[in-house]
């Protein structure tokens, strides 16, 4: 379908009431980003994001893991124009649910002897092959799939430091390339030797190679670093403190505004004479605040939560309702999770405060170089606080492997409590399921703050 004929449609479904604004009032009244200049008179699909020879819908959608952002999702963003991510996050366990492989049980069965040994995990190993088999089944299954004119990249959450920090991110990383992903990001904890972990391989200068940086400083850091390497990231997502999952802030996230940092990181790069796309994420809930951004400079946008609640998103059904029902107060950030940032969720996940026996064993994609987890430190104080209980609350850190693993630790954007206004209440109590295509082109075609309605 053209463009023009795109939007005719479109404005079709807004005169008979299937497109509506938030909250039924002024068009961006309620925009997540006041600071920016808002406009009415364009959509996202007034622009195109250019990357080398790839003119794409300036629409990437962010890489949620564990299984969150699906390669069946990430197909979709790429089947229409635009960019989606698979997630590298907890790849041999998400590749055991669905090629039947036994990455977990076997590793399990190696290190079985050491699972009351809650003292020392140094000894729990991944084997380096079976990680690379699994990244590269992970990919193959995305790009052996892909359609259309858009890009399929995985997110690498570097913060995975699995007991081996340097050994099994350069794995991943370059099992990734082997596989022919489009792309990769790298996420969560920013490693400042990425590129030079992967610059002896053939397509280091031909994959699009980005990273995500919350302030100029850390993108200062980065460049600084990696500068040896002679290649400059081929895009900047800079993820602001609304954001789902962990953040690149303190809990005094509240204080920084996504729009405020993306206009630092421009200046100094035209200052510097640096020509790197930026791309804004964290909190953009409308095509209208896409297209402000997009009228503000910005190459293309990141978003995610309102992918949550799409048919193809790895989430169970029952839990998409979760996000769907959340209100403002059920939305929290908190410092449970064992890798030291901050973490944005639904304060009902049934992960806080649920006092879960490590499972380093089968999963240990948190251990440090040293074999610790400061989950298993605080398992182990309250098992001490509680002598002869058989099971134990912990509050202030979560067993992030087994319960990202079993859906169990719902996190979420800040703006999640809006999903409501973009579905329609069915007769049983539950919110229609959306599909990512409905999604992608509401960002793309809306304007003045409207959303579209399914049906």
């Amino acid at each position: 379908m053209r463009t023009g004929k795109r939007c005719r449609v479109y404005r079709q479904r807004l005169a008979a009431g299937r497109v509506k604004a938030y909250h039924g009032g002024p068009a961006l009244a309620r925009s997540t980003f006041p600071f920016l200049k808002m406009t009415t008179l364009k959509c996202v699909d007034d622009f195109r994001f250019h990357l080398g020879d790839k003119e794409l819908v300036p629409i990437m959608i962010g890489g949620m893991g564990v299984d969150i952002s699906t390669v069946e999702l990430a197909l979709e963003a790429a089947r229409l124009g635009g960019i989606g991510h698979i997630s590298d996050a907890m790849v041999p366990t998400v590749i055991d649910r669905h090629l039947k492989t036994r990455y977990v049980k076997d590793k399990l069965k190696l290190y079985k002897s050491n699972v009351t040994n809650l003292d020392d995990k140094s000894t729990v190993k991944f084997h380096l092959g079976e990680l690379e088999e699994a990244t590269r089944l992970h990919v193959r299954r995305a790009m052996d799939a892909k359609q259309g004119s858009g890009l399929v990249f995985i997110n690498c959450m570097e913060k995975l430091t699995m007991n081996a920090p340097r050994e099994t991110l350069k794995v991943r990383l370059n099992a990734a390339l082997d596989a022919g992903i489009d792309g990769i990001t790298l996420a969560a904890g920013l490693h400042l030797s990425s590129f030079g972990m992967i610059e002896a391989h053939p397509r280091f200068r031909d994959a699009r190679l980005g990273i995500i940086v919350s302030s100029l400083r850390a993108l200062q850091l980065f460049l600084r670093k990696s500068s040896r390497s002679g290649r400059l990231p081929d895009y900047v997502v800079v993820e602001g403190p609304l954001a789902g999952g962990h953040l690149g802030f303190g809990m005094d996230w509240a204080e920084y505004d996504l729009a405020r940092i993306v206009a630092e990181i421009r200046t100094w790069l035209a200052t510097e004479q640096i020509d790197i796309p930026l791309i804004p994420a964290g909190g953009i809930f409308t095509g209208s605040d896409a297209t402000a951004f997009l009228e503000a400079g910005a190459a293309a946008v990141q978003v995610a939560t309102r992918f949550t609640v799409t048919r193809e998103c790895g989430l169970p059904d029952p839990i998409k309702q979760e996000y769907y029902k959340a209100s403002e107060s059920d939305i929290v950030v908190n410092g449970i999770s064992p890798t030291g940032y901050p973490m944005r969720m639904i304060k009902s996940s049934p992960a806080i405060g649920a006092g879960t026996h490590p499972n380093c064993e089968s999963f240990g994609y948190i251990l440090d170089a040293n074999g610790r987890c400061s989950y298993i430190d605080a398992y182990n104080r309250e098992v001490a606080a509680h002598p002869g209980e058989k099971k134990v609350k912990v509050y202030d850190k979560t067993c992030l492997c087994t319960h990202m693993r079993d859906f169990d630790l719902w996190t979420c954007g800040h703006t999640t409590y809006r999903l409501k206004d973009t579905s329609v209440k069915q007769a049983d109590g539950d919110y229609a399921l959306l599909s990512a295509e409905h999604v992608f082109h509401d960002y793309q075609y809306s304007r003045n703050g409207q959303i579209q309605l399914p049906g």
